[in-house]
């Protein structure tokens, strides 16, 4: 999953150049990426904030309520806080029944890319909501996205 096209503003700032004060993104889906991407250790620092409690959703599972984030919430952070990101799938694996799905997520940082990979995994034979492959790729999303630190004091909440 990549993010969206950028328009000719984000172009112009992502060469270094300045766009004209009078264009606009004609486009709401428009990335806009910033000409220099700023340091990894802020992009984490913003990234590791808490988040507000509307963000954050909790469900029962093996007697123990567990707290998380939707994969959609996640990206809105990401687009946020680190404009320019990407999401490749790295691998798709059938494993023991499950559904094993490696992605990388891609940070601009001013040190360069920065990567960090993870799995999600969900059972072949799903009765709930989504599709194996589609729930095992938004849970290795979240979990790449949690080391940048998103959400991942969520991992230690009791």
């Amino acid at each position: 999953m990549a993010n969206a096209k950028l328009n000719p503003v984000a172009l112009a700032r992502l060469r270094g150049q300045e766009a004209p004060n009078d264009e606009q993104p004609d486009r709401e889906d428009a990335v806009i990426i910033p000409a220099r991407p700023r340091p990894i250790a802020a992009i984490i620092a913003d990234l590791s904030r808490p988040l507000p409690a509307r963000h954050v959703r909790s469900r029962v599972q093996g007697g123990k309520t567990l707290h998380y984030l939707e994969w959609h919430v996640a990206v809105r952070y990401l687009d946020h806080f680190a404009p320019g990101w990407t999401c490749a799938v790295r691998g798709v694996t059938a494993l023991a029944g499950r559904c094993v799905v490696t992605v990388r997520v891609t940070i601009p940082a001013a040190e360069g890319p920065v990567h960090r990979e993870a799995t999600g995994t969900e059972d072949e034979d799903l009765s709930g909501y989504g599709d194996p492959s589609s729930n095992a790729e938004a849970m290795a999303l979240k979990r790449a996205a949690a080391k940048f630190g998103l959400g991942l004091y969520l991992y230690s909440a009791k």
